[in-house]
């Protein structure tokens, strides 16, 4: 199953692009025996609309046509339910084992996601009530997915990496 990050914005060249990197890097490297792989990164680009609620708007329909078909839908909201590197591990595997051909992980640009994007995700996940810059939410959730495919393996780097 492939794994996609689907973020609005471009991640400049710069040690979070790097660190974005290293971290697609092993995560395609461990999550082959999975059927995990490859974790790319798709950037659309921020909407030049004069309002939040029309740069939304046409920020997730840019989203949703990278989304290929017979996909899971994640997607990356301060609204979100916060759950543990295990039991996101355990929700990969179960998308993969359910037929999903990629699993997409959706991140809004500086206005956030549209509404819409929660309706149709299969999940929404959050890393609290903080808000980030969508760069680190991007290396946020690479580590993770990096994080699930050693949980999956046995790798000793999840228990505290």
């Amino acid at each position: 199953m492939r794994l996609l990050i689907a973020a609005v914005g471009r991640l400049k060249a710069g040690p979070e692009r790097e660190l974005l990197a290293r971290y697609i890097e092993r995560a395609n490297a461990a999550g082959k025996s999975l059927s995990l792989s490859p974790l790319e990164v798709i950037e659309v680009p921020e909407s030049p609309a004069q309002t939040a609620m029309k740069r939304k708007s046409d920020e997730a329909r840019a989203l949703l046509a990278a989304v290929p078909e017979k996909a899971k839908l994640i997607a990356l909201d301060e609204r979100g339910k916060s759950i543990s590197s295990e039991d996101f591990a355990k929700k990969l595997v179960r998308f993969r084992d359910d037929g999903a051909s990629a699993t997409v992980f959706l991140i809004g640009g500086a206005d956030g996601l549209d509404r819409a994007l929660d309706k149709k995700s299969d999940l929404t996940i959050g890393y609290g009530a903080a808000t980030f810059p969508h760069q680190i939410v991007r290396i946020l959730l690479a580590e993770q997915i990096y994080r699930a495919v050693t949980i999956l393996s046995g790798h000793p780097y999840h228990r505290g990496g």
